[in-house]
């Protein structure tokens, strides 16, 4: 089978698929208050989504994560779900999700074969909840947690981003809610993506303050599971939960980086901290029925992925894009 290397011998087998740039929160590290959303003309469709979709599995990506935005405001995200799941190379089908719209869809989405689901909680107070997000209902978020559970869902996985004095007092909170519901939470840090002032850069907080916070309660030991994105877990000695750490800024992955993005517009993104692009959108629609054309133009890209990212909290953003543009 064919595999996606690029020119620093690294194995791309992970593909972060957006399905739409929309979302029902407006949470403030992913997008600005009033955004302006893509037109509907220049969103992949349903066929188009799928199409990419096998051109990556037949280059050797076995696991593709859908994203948005929030994947779940897009009303046909369930037959997308029974659409990849027949394609027969694809190993592993997950999604992340705000998780506002699961207590409706988590019994189609795992009915129709979607292996995994990381859920976005970022804080267990209604006031703070509605304040990160600037319009969301914790409430929800919760019931739909505890319906993907009920669902059939196992592994399921929280992402917390943790902010200084906005959300860094609730850490250990998030670990008990976890503990209490057997999800494994991985801490994200920030990423200096889209529009930044002071009063963001402050808000920075690394994955070794939080962990210190964590140890406070709970001594952590090291563990050797992956995912095959770019958590470091830790584990607790009274606990089969994992916690892991993602941290762009303080221990960074990029020499390990096995995916690539590719955004509801069909641009494959070939880094998060990179501008690089291919559009993608132009062969699928000028050439619909040549996936080779298609496969071809993927594995070309390759060569522009770069070494790393180069985030830089002192300087002044060079990623412009919000996170609900660029696909989790």
């Amino acid at each position: 089978m064919s595999q996606l290397i690029d020119s620093f011998q690294r194995k791309v087998d992970y593909l972060r698929l957006s399905v739409t740039d929309r979302c029902d929160f407006r949470c403030v590290y992913c997008m600005s208050e009033d955004p302006t959303f893509l037109p509907k003309s220049h969103v992949l469709s349903l066929e188009e989504l799928s199409w990419i979709a096998q051109a990556f599995t037949e280059l050797g990506v076995k696991k593709i994560r859908l994203t948005g935005g929030e994947p779940l405001v897009r009303s046909d995200c369930d037959k997308l779900v029974k659409l990849l799941r027949k394609l027969p190379q694809l190993e592993e089908l997950s999604m992340t999700t705000n998780g506002s719209r699961l207590s409706k869809l988590a019994q189609p989405l795992f009915d129709n074969g979607l292996s995994r689901l990381n859920i976005s909680l970022d804080t267990l107070n209604p006031d703070v909840f509605a304040q990160l997000t600037r319009n969301g209902k914790l409430e929800r978020v919760i019931a739909g947690i505890d319906a993907a559970i009920a669902a059939g869902f196992r592994n399921i996985k929280i992402n917390a981003v943790i902010l200084r004095g906005r959300n860094d007092h609730e850490v250990l909170d998030l670990v008990e809610f976890c503990r209490q519901r057997q999800l494994d939470i991985a801490f994200i840090e920030e990423m200096p993506i889209g529009l930044m002032d002071d009063r963001h850069r402050h808000r920075h907080c690394s994955s070794d303050e939080v962990r210190n916070i964590i140890e406070t309660r709970y001594p952590l030991i090291a563990s050797s599971k992956r995912t095959g994105g770019p958590s470091r877990y830790v584990k607790m000695a009274d606990s089969t939960i994992r916690i892991g750490f993602i941290s762009p800024h303080s221990n960074d992955f990029c020499h390990e980086c096995n995916r690539v993005r590719v955004t509801v517009e069909g641009q494959l993104l070939l880094c998060l901290g990179n501008e690089n692009a291919i559009d993608l959108k132009s062969i699928v629609r000028q050439f619909p029925a040549d996936i080779e054309r298609l496969k071809q133009a993927i594995t070309d890209g390759m060569q522009y992925k770069p070494q790393s990212h180069h985030f830089n909290l002192n300087a002044a953003p060079q990623i412009l894009r919000f996170m609900n543009a660029t696909g989790g």
